[in-house]
């Protein structure tokens, strides 16, 4: 199961789903060519606010890959709210990660 953060939009999950399963993606393919029923506009800054906390990389025009931390969220292995590692029982792994720059770096626990 998912720990999304509060600061997430619904929306959040399908821009990701779409990235890892296309390898890359930018707010007007998501708009034109995935399920994502919201403007390109929305898209846009909900891939802006993803690329900030570290779970999608900007790589210029508009194009934005997936990281390791949004590929641990989508597998449900990242407690977004509290930035931490869960373990497959859903518990926080004893390394939480420390947010830094809108990206996150490991940190002894």
């Amino acid at each position: 199961m998912r720990k999304s953060g509060d600061w997430m939009a619904l929306v959040d999950d399908r821009v990701l789903e779409y990235i890892r399963e296309n390898g890359s993606g930018s707010p007007t393919e998501m708009k034109n060519e995935g399920p994502i029923r919201y403007s390109r506009q929305y898209i846009d800054r909900r891939c802006k606010k993803l690329a900030e906390e570290g779970l999608l990389t900007h790589l210029g025009n508009g194009v934005y890959v997936i990281t390791e931390d949004g590929e641990a969220y989508l597998e449900g292995r990242l407690d977004t709210q509290n930035w931490r590692y869960l373990t497959e029982g859903g518990e926080s792994a004893s390394a939480g990660i420390e947010k830094s720059n809108g990206g996150t770096s490991e940190q002894e626990g």
